[in-house]
C-alpha cells in the first residue's frame, strides 16, 4: 500500500483531506498518511535551490526545500501537494509547480499536484447538503446561483452563508466550519470540479499501489 506524505497551505484544510483520506479510501492516518499543514500560501522562490528564508513558512515558501528533502523516500512513497488556486489561472499555478520540481537537483519519484479552485471553501460551496447537515440554520439559498468553483472569495461567501461577518472571522473559525461540515461531503460524486480531481488523483495512486 503507499504511503502519502500531504503539504497543505494550512490546518482548516486538514479536516477535509483527512475525511477524504479515511472515508473515500479507508486509509489511516500514521499508517497510510502523513498531514503536514503550512502557515499561508506564500511564494514561490525565485531560486528553487536556495535555502528557504526561516521567517517564510507558507507553503510555497518551503515547497521547494521540502520536494529536496523528500527526496529519499522509496517505492511506495508519494508526495501530495494541495494548494489553493485563489485568484490565479490554474493552469499557470500547476504549470508553475511542475516546473519548480523539474528544476530540482534532487527530488522524490512520485509527485501530485493538485490545486482547490477557488480555495478549499469552494469545495464546501459546492455542496449544499453538506452545509445544510452542519449547520442547519444556513442560509442555503444563497448557494443557489453559485457556480461550483467560482472565483468569489470562497472563505467569505461562506462565511456570509453560515451566518457570520468575514470581518470577524479568522483561522479558528475556517477550522472549525471544516471539521463540521467534512463528515457531510459527497465524496462519490463531488460537484466541486477541484475535489473531483484531488479525489481521482489519489484513487489513480491508491489503484496502482495494489496492482
Amino acid at each position: 500500500m503507499i504511503f502519502f506524505e500531504i503539504l497543505l497551505e494550512g490546518t482548516s484544510d486538514v479536516p477535509v483531506v483527512k475525511e477524504i483520506l479515511t472515508r473515500r479510501f479507508l486509509l489511516k492516518d500514521g499508517i497510510h498518511f502523513r498531514i503536514h499543514p503550512h502557515r499561508g500560501k506564500g511564494t514561490l522562490p525565485r531560486n528553487p535551490l536556495a535555502r528557504p528564508d526561516p521567517k517564510c513558512r507558507g507553503l510555497l515558501d518551503q515547497l521547494p526545500a521540502k520536494l529536496r528533502g523528500y527526496s529519499y523516500l522509496p517505492d511506495g512513497y508519494c508526495v501530495i501537494v494541495l494548494v489553493d488556486a485563489d485568484s490565479t489561472d490554474c493552469k499557470e499555478l500547476k504549470k508553475s509547480l511542475v516546473d519548480i520540481y523539474e528544476k530540482l537537483d534532487k527530488r522524490p519519484g512520485c509527485v501530485l499536484f493538485r490545486i482547490a479552485v477557488e480555495e478549499i471553501e469552494s469545495w464546501f460551496l459546492a455542496d449544499s447538503n453538506a452545509v445544510r447537515s452542519a449547520y442547519p440554520r444556513a442560509g442555503i439559498n444563497k448557494l443557489s446561483k453559485i457556480s461550483p468553483d467560482s472565483i468569489i472569495g470562497a472563505w467569505e461567501r461562506l462565511a456570509e452563508v453560515l451566518g457570520f461577518n468575514p470581518q470577524n472571522c479568522g483561522g479558528g473559525d475556517k477550522r472549525e466550519w471544516s471539521a463540521k461540515m467534512s463528515p457531510h461531503l459527497n465524496l462519490d460524486q463531488p460537484k466541486s470540479p477541484s475535489m473531483n480531481a484531488f479525489i481521482n488523483g489519489v484513487k489513480r495512486l491508491v489503484e496502482r499501489s495494489v496492482a
